[in-house]
């Protein structure tokens, strides 16, 4: 019987998951269909049950159930236990829920494809306390890099985050942009600069320093005003289609045992993206 899988989020139209995944599943013969789901907030225990009683056999969770979906599920990983954070959701075969988290791994991935280690043995700084930034900062710490700094419009959730990962540490918004130059690699982690979302950008990247790293998870623009700013600055700028297209092969190959072409398909988003 054909397999289905999903996406769920709120806003979901500009996911591009679905085109990703479909791919995929043409490229390797695989006799499945990926389909995105809107799902607000307030329903989101209610759609869980209705993904498992119609036997979705896996889905994809982004903004803003990460977190909020993890009590409706089954078990964790290790990864979601330690990032407290959930993007992809696997039906085990005796139809328990478990959730696991690609993003950290994914970013990783990508931000080693583009620089290597470069970034390693630099003080890093994430802007943002979200559920992107958890998975990213679990996995930067796990690998070595840091020690990690976090900042964040509302300080308490920087703070909730920084208490889960050794030497970390947490600082305003202005006490970021005062010491931006103390900074290797600076990842940004809010939805600011999307194109669909709020404009502007979450902090002023003039203390960027010339060789730093600077990522911005966004790849809706390829280049947001953050990093327009950043490479003005001479930093090495990386947007997000690596990650995303990374911690979408992570959850593909868990589902179906297979790694799918990732460089192919970050060149065919760029291109689709305009760059």
């Amino acid at each position: 019987m054909k397999k289905w899988y999903s996406v769920i989020g709120d806003p979901i139209a500009q996911s591009m998951s679905p085109s990703m995944h479909g791919t995929w599943f043409q490229e390797n013969e695989v006799d499945a269909t990926y389909i995105p789901l809107h799902i607000p907030a307030d329903q989101l225990e209610k759609a869980v049950e209705g993904l498992r009683t119609l036997g979705c056999s896996g889905w994809n969770v982004t903004v803003p159930h990460k977190t909020a979906i993890l009590p409706y599920l089954d078990s964790l990983d290790e990864s979601a236990q330690l990032m407290q954070a959930v993007n992809t959701v696997h039906v085990m075969p005796d139809g328990s829920l478990s959730g696991s988290n690609t993003d950290g791994p994914g970013f990783v991935r990508s931000l080693e494809e583009a620089y290597g280690e470069r970034a390693k043995g630099n003080p890093v700084l994430v802007v943002g306390a979200g559920g992107a930034a958890r998975g990213i900062a679990h996995a930067l710490h796990s690998q070595g890099y840091g020690p990690i700094t976090f900042t964040n419009r509302t300080l308490e959730k920087a703070e909730n985050l920084a208490t889960g990962i050794s030497g970390a540490s947490v600082v305003t918004i202005q006490e970021a942009e005062a010491t931006l130059a103390n900074f290797g690699l600076i990842v940004q982690t809010t939805s600011v600069g999307m194109n669909f979302a709020q404009e502007g950008i979450p902090l002023d990247p003039t203390g960027v320093r010339e060789g730093a790293v600077v990522a911005d998870i966004i790849y809706n623009p390829l280049e947001t005003e953050f990093l327009k700013q950043a490479k003005q600055r001479r930093a090495w700028t990386m947007n997000g289609v690596g990650m995303f297209v990374h911690q979408g092969a992570l959850a593909f190959e868990t589902w179906t045992g297979i790694q799918p072409d990732t460089e192919k398909t970050i060149k065919k988003i760029t291109a689709t993206l305009g760059g």
